[in-house]
């Protein structure tokens, strides 16, 4: 909706094709099409084990998990609107 508006994509786009990707086993595609992907679906699934488990210094790996993937998802938007 955003490129149709504004004529950019969001930082969100193509993440849904990326789980598509992924849930076909096509991880390098998957990869390739939305990079935060992956560490995105790691701070999720920490972020449900750490409140089932009491993780040692779960507030640091949730802390750097969230560093890490706003981090790529944000390289890949400014990287995808630097090539178009």
């Amino acid at each position: 909706m955003s490129k149709q508006l504004i004529g950019l994509d969001c930082p969100g786009c193509g993440i849904q094709r990326s789980i598509s990707l992924l849930l076909d086993g096509r991880l390098e595609d998957s990869f390739f099409m939305y990079p935060g992907l992956f560490p995105g679906m790691f701070l999720f699934l920490f972020l449900i084990f750490d409140w089932w488990a009491n993780v040692k210094y779960g507030e640091h790996i949730k802390l750097w998990a969230t560093i890490i993937t706003i981090g790529t998802i944000l390289t890949s938007f400014i990287a995808k609107m630097a090539i178009h």
